[in-house]
């Protein structure tokens, strides 16, 4: 039975109203060791201080195993073989800290990674990229300062603006210049730790490396509109004022809306921000994407 612990990591339940925003980022593999997939930035509001990982909030039953499953589609040991000695995940802090210092760089490890439970919070966070929420509690990313700002005030629809692209820039330019094939090796490296920390979510016939590439392509059907972003507050049935009403914002297009949190980062990057980031992702799924690798040449 999973443990306290991997019960942070779960799915968040669906819920009817809006989430807040999450302005998040690029890719992961600029995270090395969680490997593969994003880099996010911050939520529009200002977040709490993250709980411990040890922290153990309500959570839903976990899903039930694939069945039949017979072995992963993208077996990770094409990249390159696991470590022989890895500590346990509960203890692996400090082993998965050091290999992404030597990296990336003590620097950027402090100023853009939380390293308390990383294994599980990008487990956790790739899963949600695909899903309507990625809650910022489980992100493996520090927050940066600014908030999502809109052009207009009030509650009548606006359009996001067009300063929040700058936002990306610095999370962009680290996804870009981390060395994406030691990266990959290095989570080749690490990877029973990942597919342990998925194990506990609840899919014990399922294969990380596998979800990763199918978040990976999903996050590359995600639509490219090049005109302004019409945004809506979500209405709020209280007396209570909100201090924080940049926390409250939807898209008004309901397709947009309906998209999943993965897809709505890039959307709300902007076009020239979202055109970097799967440039960084499609890169990332040709090394990460096994099957496809071992395919016969013609």
């Amino acid at each position: 039975m999973p443990d306290q612990e991997a019960a942070e990591f779960r799915p968040a339940p669906p819920r009817t109203s809006s989430t807040p925003w999450v302005i998040a980022a690029v890719l992961a593999c600029a995270v090395a060791a969680g490997a593969a997939w994003w880099v996010w930035l911050r939520p529009v509001e200002a977040p709490l201080a993250p709980p411990p990982v040890t922290a153990a909030p309500e959570a839903p039953a976990a899903p039930p195993a694939m069945p039949g499953a017979s072995g992963p589609q993208n077996p990770v040991d094409a990249l390159a073989p696991a470590d022989a000695a890895l500590p346990a995940l509960t203890e692996s802090d400090k082993r998965v800290t050091e290999l992404l210092t030597e990296l990336l760089g003590s620097d950027k490890v402090a100023s853009f990674l939380l390293t308390e439970g990383f294994v599980r919070r990008v487990v956790a966070t790739v899963d949600n990229l695909g899903r309507a929420q990625a809650p910022s509690r489980m992100w493996p990313v520090q927050p940066m300062p600014q908030r999502f700002a809109v052009d207009g005030e009030g509650d009548a629809p606006t359009t996001v603006a067009a300063t929040n692209a700058a936002r990306y820039s610095a999370f962009l330019n680290f996804a870009e210049a981390v060395p994406l094939q030691p990266a990959v090796a290095l989570y080749a490296r690490l990877y029973p730790l990942f597919q342990q920390a998925y194990e506990e979510l609840g899919y014990p016939q399922r294969y990380f490396n596998d979800r990763l590439v199918a978040v990976l392509d999903h996050l590359l059907l995600a639509p490219e509109p090049q005109g302004p972003l019409r945004v809506k507050l979500t209405p709020v049935n209280t007396d209570v004022p909100n201090l924080r009403p940049w926390v409250r914002y939807e898209f008004v297009d309901p397709a947009l809306e309906s998209l999943t949190s993965g897809q709505k980062i890039l959307v709300r990057m902007g076009p020239a921000n979202q055109a970097r980031a799967k440039a960084l992702i499609r890169d990332l799924r040709k090394r990460v994407a096994t099957s496809e690798l071992q395919l016969p040449q013609r």
